[in-house]
């Protein structure tokens, strides 16, 4: 009786020892036991061999499915990439004896049309004497300019090439911060180059040119030198804005934070271009003097912002509609300035403090539009009802400094 629990225990530790030493090798009872194998892991071992010795490697037997994000990733990739381009712009400078010296610039773009209508930047094709668009399959071809929006910092050329694919225009008004997108562009001429981030902010800033971008779209997507002009693509692949500057603070390359010009403000220059052949931008037809509380106190303004109307241009729209320029002239330091004219501080009830903000309002209507101008003539406040004129020539404009 004493032997039969003895017994006992020999007999399940002999069939322990039999299930562990037979079974777990072929994995028949007990598959958690069994070791993986090339097979289940999707891998194979091969074995190198040679003059230091051999040993062995583990190399996967076949490409791993790419998942959800990664699909994604590549068809906005492959659905844009046709779509956009590179554009070199070589301007004539002289150097110190006058010889002419060839400077190269480079940017991106992207196509609109089949015709070979091509967005980008103004800065990026700037005053080029010649430009060249190179495609994504390597293809060059010569590129003329077509029109320009100085104040939006847009550019519109073409090419004259075959079986172009055009991009897929979105819409700007419904963007959330949060949102995924996309850059594809040119950085440091490193062609057709994706980087991905989310909207960051949706804010107004100032561009390259210090020119108002209106509802700017920032973006921790990584942008560099050579993106301005290129897409920034929604998770479908579609445009929503083109890629302008980034905020490098003194270091020329990429910090996580870079803008992009809302789609919809290119859509008001493509429509203009589309009606009559050019870009019409809409004018007050004056020249300005930006006024702060120190020159208000010092000429006696009624407010301590505003712009001050020094000049009317003749047969401008300010003029039509009896807005008065100055009449008594000054000097600000060693600048001439005309005093007593009206003082603008606000258009349709939106206060205007500095040209910036007067340039900002105007980019939300065209030329022939009517708005209400709020001045100050003498101490009576008044509104004034204005047709904006058509700057056609925006080099004039700039330099007259005119808005």
């Amino acid at each position: 009786m004493k032997l039969r629990p003895v017994l006992l225990v020999v007999l399940l530790l002999s069939g322990f020892y039999y299930v562990t030493t037979h079974s777990s090798s072929t994995g028949r009872l007990f598959p958690w036991l069994h070791p993986a194998s090339d097979a289940d892991t999707g891998s194979n071992t091969t074995s190198v061999s040679g003059p230091g010795g051999s040993f062995q490697l583990t190399e996967a037997s076949a490409a791993p499915a790419f998942d959800t994000e990664e699909q994604q990733n590549i068809a906005v990739y492959k659905k844009a990439l046709p779509s956009v381009v590179n554009i070199t712009s070589t301007e004539v400078a002289f150097d110190f004896f006058y010889g002419s010296v060839p400077q190269q610039g480079q940017g991106s773009g992207f196509i609109l049309t089949k015709e070979g209508l091509i967005l980008t930047n103004n800065h990026v094709i700037g005053n080029a004497e010649r430009l060249e668009v190179m495609l994504s399959d390597k293809h060059k071809y010569k590129a003329r300019r077509l029109a320009a929006d100085n104040n939006h910092d847009l550019a519109l050329i073409k090419i004259d090439a075959p079986n172009l694919t055009p991009v897929t225009l979105s819409n700007s008004r419904d963007l959330v911060v949060g949102q995924r997108v996309y850059a594809i562009g040119n950085p440091f001429g490193l062609n057709g180059t994706m980087t991905r981030g989310i909207i960051s902010a949706i804010r107004s800033i100032r561009g390259p040119q210090g020119n108002p971008i209106e509802d700017a779209i920032q973006t921790d997507a990584a942008v560099n030198p050579g993106n301005s002009g290129g897409p920034l693509l929604n998770s479908r692949g579609e445009v929503i804005g083109i890629t302008t500057m980034i905020a490098s603070n003194g270091a020329d390359q990429s910090s996580g934070i870079g803008f992009a010009i809302p789609i919809d403000t290119a859509r008001a220059m493509l429509d203009d271009y589309a009606k009559y052949g050019y870009i019409r931008r809409p004018t007050l037809d004056i020249v300005t003097l930006p006024i702060g509380p120190d020159i208000a106190e010092q000429i006696g303004l009624p407010a301590d912002y505003g712009i001050l109307i020094e000049r009317l241009l003749p047969g401008g729209a300010a003029e039509k509609a009896g807005l008065h320029g100055g009449t008594q002239r000054a000097y600000q330091g060693n600048i001439p300035v005309m005093l007593g004219g009206d003082l603008i501080v606000a258009m349709d009830g939106q206060e205007i403090t500095s040209p910036q903000d007067l340039s900002a309002a105007m980019n939300s209507h065209r030329a022939g539009d009517t708005v209400t101008i709020t001045i100050f003539r003498g101490r009576k406040r008044m509104d004034v009802k204005v047709t904006l004129g058509d700057a056609r020539n925006q080099q004039q404009a700039s330099s007259a400094q005119s808005t």
